[in-house]
């Protein structure tokens, strides 16, 4: 028989509060928590012996109690406990764990998932006013466990989920019913968000901006509002320091339509109007149509581009020039405007001087852009040439397969890749995410002449299946002038230039790896 000290263990261990036999099985029942964070809550106990007893037939309560006596044992399993989440999972696993296990077992309860579920509350409380028992707390209860000792309440009822392990101190979270996942990762997509758009906000509050850091933080793309300054200074247009910008600005703009008034009343004469008309109709060729179509938008784009062609005699105006003018005026314009699709906007409702700001600043870092690749645009085009053939021998060197495929059925590289380098992929991929693509061209040294050259091969090698599969010219090469792009966000674009970045790890620094 159990002495009396056993018979008071098996009831109470210690004053440790912990389901018995433990299963660690992370996003089922047991939800994930952060020992880093909470390592008061566990408290240290004596490890009891743990080795397993054979089943048998027991006969009386004592000798039930003999061989259950581990099952209460929480010391050995704290350690595994703590070994096994020693990794610090975020808000949205833990988030996304419980909604899952909630919606597990209400269907096995035969009770539906609530369609219209309210999004999940987020309450900030200090420390001081948290529960006291939670500091009792040795693991948070089992969210399956905690529902089903309410089996009386639906599944719509409101659920309040205890702070789980890997939430700050400061945070109480309260799920009302059932919150579809989604909505749990747009929150959490949201917060990370935030905090990006923090990081960026006190970089360029400061008095000097530390551009070599607004690179890095800018290469993983750059939220929308502080996106028109970023560019700005990532260009080279306006100066790291901050007392000297609205000097420049006025300056520049200044400098601009000095331009204008000195060069744009010759666009109709005999020497000049070839240049004009070819603007005047490859302007209405340009995406987005409901925003380019708009006279006013129309008449910035021509005033630009002819002002670019009279400053810069050696390229003049050439196809593809015009789409560059896009992804700054689009950028510069989102900054006065709440509209979220650029489609939808009303140019005439943005003041003219907020106009004419927006058309100088777009021309000069436009004309920024273009210094780092006018051989694309001078005669002959050489600085196109010369990145096909690289794009070329690159491939043959990542994917010989593919490069071979396009050689047997007679596809050239300068048929698809032409245009590519001429529009910097802009005909190739949506608006929006060409500008994302943009935000890290603008942070990588040489990015619209150099890492370009990776990003596109990188773009061809993401359509590998598809082209190895097309056995004919003529649909092998439409496929490539019209690749499925309409559909593309960001993530996409995120990854098209991590490969890229791998890419270029490779081969940028070791130019012989293109030969063969």
């Amino acid at each position: 028989m159990a002495s009396d000290g056993a018979r008071k263990q098996f009831w109470k261990r210690s004053n440790s509060k912990v389901p018995g036999s433990i299963q660690h099985v992370y996003g089922a029942q047991h939800p994930p928590f952060d020992p880093l964070l909470h390592g008061t809550l566990l408290k240290a106990t004596p490890k009891m012996p743990t080795t397993p007893v054979r089943a048998k037939k027991v006969s009386t309560f004592q000798e039930f109690e003999s061989n259950t006596s581990d099952a209460w044992d929480a010391g050995e399993d704290d350690d595994e406990l703590l070994a096994m989440a020693a990794e610090s999972l975020n808000t949205e696993v833990v988030m996304e764990t419980a909604h899952r296990v909630l919606r597990n077992h209400s269907q096995r309860q035969g009770q539906p998932a609530v369609q219209e579920a309210p999004r999940p509350e987020l309450r900030l409380q200090p420390e001081a006013e948290l529960p006291a028992a939670a500091g009792d707390l040795r693991l948070v209860k089992s969210i399956s466990e905690s529902h089903t000792s309410h089996p009386a309440e639906g599944a719509s009822d409101a659920v309040p989920l205890q702070r789980s392990q890997s939430l700050p101190h400061s945070a109480t979270v309260a799920l009302g019913g059932m919150s579809d996942p989604s909505t749990l990762s747009s929150s959490a997509l949201s917060i990370r968000e935030a905090s990006r758009l923090d990081k960026f906000q006190q970089l360029l509050a400061g008095p000097n901006t530390d551009l070599e850091e607004l690179r890095k933080l800018s290469w993983s793309g750059i939220p929308k509002p502080v996106r028109p300054i970023t560019w700005k200074l990532l260009s080279g247009y306006l100066p790291a320091n901050v007392d000297r910008r609205p000097a420049t600005l006025q300056r520049k703009q200044k400098e601009y339509f000095a331009f204008v008034e000195h060069y744009y009343d010759s666009r109709n004469d005999e020497v000049h109007q070839d240049t004009y008309r070819q603007i005047h109709i490859d302007i209405p060729r340009m995406s987005p149509e409901a925003l380019i179509l708009q006279p006013k938008v129309t008449e910035i784009f021509e005033r630009i581009l002819f002002i670019w062609a009279i400053r810069h005699p050696a390229s003049g105006y050439v196809q593809g020039i015009n789409d560059l003018v896009t992804p700054f005026f689009v950028v510069f314009i989102c900054e006065h405007i709440e509209a979220e699709d650029v489609d939808t906007v009303d140019v005439a409702s943005v003041p003219a001087d907020v106009l004419r700001n927006i058309e100088a600043d777009t021309y000069w870092c436009m004309s920024r852009l273009l210094d780092g690749i006018q051989d694309n645009y001078t005669f002959a085009q050489p600085g196109i040439q010369m990145k096909v053939k690289m794009l070329e021998e690159l491939v043959s060197r990542i994917d010989e397969q593919v490069h071979r495929h396009l050689d047997q059925h007679e596809v050239r590289y300068l048929q698809f890749a032409f245009r590519w380098m001429n529009n910097l992929l802009m005909r190739e991929v949506p608006l929006r995410c060409t500008v994302r693509l943009w935000d890290t061209y603008q942070s990588e040294p040489e990015g619209f002449s150099h890492f370009h050259l990776y990003v596109c091969a990188a773009f061809l090698m993401r359509w590998r299946k598809e082209i190895l599969e097309e056995r004919d010219f003529q649909e092998l090469l439409l496929f490539l002038q019209n690749l499925p792009t309409a559909h593309w966000d960001d993530e996409d674009v995120s990854l098209l230039l991590a490969e890229a970045y791998r890419l270029k790890f490779a081969f940028a620094d070791a130019p012989n790896h293109y030969k063969k």
